[in-house]
């Protein structure tokens, strides 16, 4: 395979593996156990729960690195959300209510089928892939990575699937930061990209009308939009660059496992994004940027050699 074919396979290996798993992971976000869990700790609304429990993996941290991590909300947010949250909840207690409500809502959805042994590999597989990501300078990725397994095959696969997002995002910043587009900037491209609406996206984020007209000049006196919020061609090539190196910076902790074992991982998670989809869990288009699922037959192209034979785990039942 030579370097093109192998960075296109890359790609396409590591965009896939989000789309498929992510959905997994953003349950969290869009179930009404969640809520009511992180509520019954104490905190207030649903964006301080949102900030407290992505963020309670790092401890008690406060806003301006909430800020700094997450990117693309507006700072002032953030700070309505923390520190206020952990005079209210400990850290723990956060994570505790969190995987005890993702628990509720997978048994809601998913029901007896969460015991099938479909389940058990796809968490195996997930694990050996979160486990080998490598993390330095990826404090939300490192965070979650370093908290303890779950034993439960479901939230085990849930857990994988909240590292490897959480590593894949830490790596999309830096893809940004290095061609120098703030967190507002992001969402305005995003956007033109037509990854998602700007009422959504000023909605989700809290940003203004005046702060999005601002980002939308500063970004057309760049030449990367026009004066309508279309992407320029230097705009789509920005753009493309951006997407094209959060791909291969998302790609190492797949290249430890076989074709194989990557092949049933995105067989067995697309079908349960399709059911969280089909099921109206999950809404489209949302502020992540997470396409609607739909039924991929082909395989996975073939991988640079995998660095682990790695066998499957016994999960506890």
């Amino acid at each position: 395979m030579d370097e093109a074919t192998m960075d296109e396979a890359t790609s396409t290996i590591s965009r896939r593996m989000w789309r498929a798993l992510e959905p997994f992971h953003a349950v969290t976000y869009f179930v009404a156990e969640v809520r009511e869990a992180l509520d019954g700790t104490g905190l207030s609304g649903f964006w301080m729960g949102y900030f407290a429990a992505r963020a309670a993996p790092m401890g008690p941290v406060g806003p301006a690195a909430v800020s700094a991590l997450f990117y693309n909300f507006n700072p002032a947010m953030v700070q309505r959300a923390l520190p206020e949250a952990w005079t209210r909840a400990t850290p723990e207690a956060v994570l505790s209510a969190r995987l005890h409500a993702v628990d509720e809502a997978l048994a809601r959805i998913f029901g007896d089928d969460l015991r099938t042994p479909d389940i058990a590999v796809a968490a195996d597989v997930a694990r050996t892939a979160a486990e080998a990501a490598t993390c330095g300078g990826r404090a939300l990725a490192a965070a979650h990575q370093a908290l303890d397994w779950p034993t439960i095959p479901h939230l085990a696969l849930w857990h994988a699937a909240t590292v490897l997002r959480e590593h894949r995002g830490d790596g999309h910043v830096a893809a940004l930061v290095a061609e120098e587009i703030d967190g507002l900037e992001a969402n305005v491209l995003s956007v033109a990209a037509g990854a998602s609406t700007a009422e959504l996206l000023q909605q989700s984020r809290r940003w203004s009308t005046e702060d999005w007209e601002r980002a939308s000049t500063a970004l057309a006196q760049r030449g990367l939009l026009t004066t309508a919020g279309a992407l320029t061609e230097q705009g789509s090539a920005l753009k493309a660059r951006v997407e094209d190196a959060t791909d291969r910076l998302a790609a190492g902790p797949y290249r430890a496992l076989g074709d194989e074992e990557r092949d049933r991982l995105v067989e067995i998670a697309e079908g349960l994004a399709l059911r969280l989809a089909d099921g109206g869990t999950l809404p489209f288009p949302n502020p992540i940027g997470l396409p609607r699922p739909t039924a991929q037959a082909e395989p996975l192209p073939e991988a640079e050699p995998s660095t682990s034979s790695s066998t499957a785990r016994t999960s506890s039942p």
